[in-house]
């Protein structure tokens, strides 16, 4: 059905037509290119550098600030690497950036992390939203929930006060072996295996 052009490559039109001989040449080219996510992903992040949004640091200083106060608190690794990409996702989606770093996070990190992440947005809306017109209560629609004030105290403790320009942040190079640790296996993927 599928043919082969040479041993390093699977052809086929569709995936119907695919074999299992070309789904193994494909997994070994994935199993390398889903090494490297921590790196993309850190790449990513270094785009936030020099993007002030109006704020008195970029966001990539509000990411390092974020990180650097919970790895401060003692947090454990998976928490502070999702402090550190809370906001990953503000380049590719600024309406959805919660959602989007969530969706980044979410085969690397606990349910409750991944719900804080996905959150936090709306949380976080409670220091500013009157500012912008808009229910600064919005998160109280999750009162109840079982990881209401451990999202509340991520944006009180981290979020909303990691702002500074005269904070000093432990440098991104620092913060980096966490994050190949906590990117380099899933803890719950379709693709697991």
């Amino acid at each position: 059905m599928s043919e082969i052009i040479n041993k390093d490559r699977a052809t086929y039109k569709t995936m119907a037509a695919s074999t299992k001989e070309d789904w193994k040449i494909i997994s070994g080219y994935a199993k390398d290119f889903n090494k490297n996510l921590s790196y993309r992903i850190l790449d990513h992040l270094k785009l936030l550098k020099d993007d002030h949004g109006g704020f008195a640091v970029d966001r990539l200083e509000h990411s390092l600030q974020t990180a650097t106060r919970a790895h401060k608190d003692g947090r454990d690794e998976e928490y502070i690497v999702c402090a550190l990409l809370h906001d990953v996702g503000d380049m590719l989606g600024s309406h959805n950036h919660a959602e989007i770093g969530a969706a980044i996070l979410k085969p690397f990190v606990s349910e409750k992390n991944h719900w804080m992440l996905y959150n936090h947005g709306i949380f976080q809306g409670y220091y500013f939203f009157e500012h912008l017109g808009l229910d600064n209560k919005m998160r109280d629609k999750y009162k109840g929930h079982e990881y209401f004030e451990y999202t509340a105290q991520f944006c009180h403790l981290y979020d909303q006060c990691a702002f500074d320009p005269e904070y000093e942040s432990i440098p991104l190079k620092e913060f980096e072996p966490m994050v190949h640790k906590v990117l380099s296996k899933p803890k719950s993927s379709i693709y697991k295996h």
